[in-house]
């Protein structure tokens, strides 16, 4: 059974590595409701699987799937890849699972946040969540890690680290009145110090336009290596999204991280505009509650959203004008990593992106 800790990681010299560092293994999660995935969330299952076969050739995958999907999931699913009965209200499980962290001395333990489906009854995606508000144990069970339980409303993709001290996020989010209302800033940066181990925090203001997780800053930018970040951001200075990025780009390389270095800014072009077909709309069942699939809605597409697996980069191809420069610009950041693109529209259309599905599991060792 895995155990629930009264300290935190910090105090116990645990921290959370950066994603760049060695895997042990990926945890992703089946999608199934059909008010947020089109057609049953059949497109999105065939999505699902791309992306879990990609990150399979790289290190061992995980897919938490529901007792009613079980035998559809395995069925589509090559053998290599685990497939486990844990039941979920939706497929996120950057958002839902544990931020894992170590001790550099073959130790591993998760922290398992507060979940309220993006924002509870104030701005929240769906009621109810206790599915997902579970799922975080589960996995630790399953993985015979010891459990934090963090006393803070977080979600996986709400933050990024540097495995060294650093960790980055956005203002919209952190500071959103429908998370934490009761902490003040810096009441919420001593809680992420506490169970991340780290010791430096870098504010972004807003996120991605029109991004229902209220600027989420795996959608707009991340750690690409000590010292540098990735940013998302469009050519077209009329895009309301320019001035949002051109404003991240300010704020970061006039910081520092945890170890005084100057913050290296590499741009990433956004796709699109992209916005939801009619067809598309269409094929989302509308059920009060949960957020609306609306034809013409502008969708928060970055190719900032990828997931890095030991040997590869696998990341969403959005948009044929842009794909192949955020390929080069990854084969460049990421040495001895392959870009793998992989279709991405469906996971896109359900609000989020290869990184949004995926959560890591660090070696023990890091």
């Amino acid at each position: 059974m895995s155990a629930t800790l009264a300290s935190t990681p910090a105090a116990d010299g645990y921290r959370m590595p950066a994603e760049f560092e060695e895997h042990a293994g990926c945890w992703m999660a089946w999608p199934e409701r059909p008010d947020n995935w089109r057609l049953g969330a059949k497109p999105a299952r065939e999505a699902y699987a791309v992306v879990a076969e990609a990150i399979s050739a790289s290190e061992p995958v995980t897919m938490a799937v529901s007792d009613e999907q079980f035998e559809d999931c395995r069925s589509v699913l090559p053998g290599a890849i685990r497939v486990v009965e844990i039941a979920t209200d939706d497929a996120w499980m950057r958002d839902v699972g544990p931020s894992f962290v170590t001790d550099g001395r073959g130790g591993r333990r998760g922290v398992d946040w507060r979940f309220n489906a993006w924002g509870g009854l104030q701005g929240g995606l769906y009621f109810p969540w206790d599915r997902d508000e579970r799922v975080a144990q589960k996995v630790l069970e399953i993985e015979g890690a010891a459990r934090y339980r963090a006393p803070l409303v977080l979600e996986g993709g709400a933050i990024h680290v540097d495995g060294q001290g650093t960790v980055m996020s956005t203002e919209q989010c952190l500071l959103n009145r429908n998370r934490n209302p009761e902490l003040s800033r810096e009441e919420i940066e001593q809680v992420l110090f506490d169970y991340l181990g780290a010791e430096k925090m870098i504010w972004l203001d807003q996120g991605v336009v029109n991004d229902e997780t209220d600027g989420h800053i795996d959608n707009l930018a991340c750690f690409a290596a000590p010292g540098v970040v990735l940013l998302s951001v469009p050519e077209d200075e009329s895009d309301p999204q320019h001035a949002i990025s051109r404003d991240a780009q300010d704020r970061l390389e006039q910081a520092t991280d945890a170890r005084g270095r100057s913050i290296e800014v590499i741009t990433l072009p956004s796709p699109g505009p992209l916005t939801i077909t009619e067809q598309e709309a269409e094929g989302v069942d509308a059920v009060q509650g949960t957020q609306p699939r609306r034809a013409g809605d502008r969708l928060a597409a970055s190719y900032v959203n990828f997931y890095i697996a030991n040997r590869s980069i696998v990341f969403p191809l959005l948009d044929a004008r842009y794909d192949q420069r955020a390929a080069e610009i990854l084969r460049a950041c990421f040495p001895g990593r392959e870009p793998i693109g992989v279709p991405a529209r469906e996971i896109l259309l359900g609000g989020g992106n290869i990184h949004c599905i995926t959560q890591q599991v660090p070696g023990a060792a890091g």
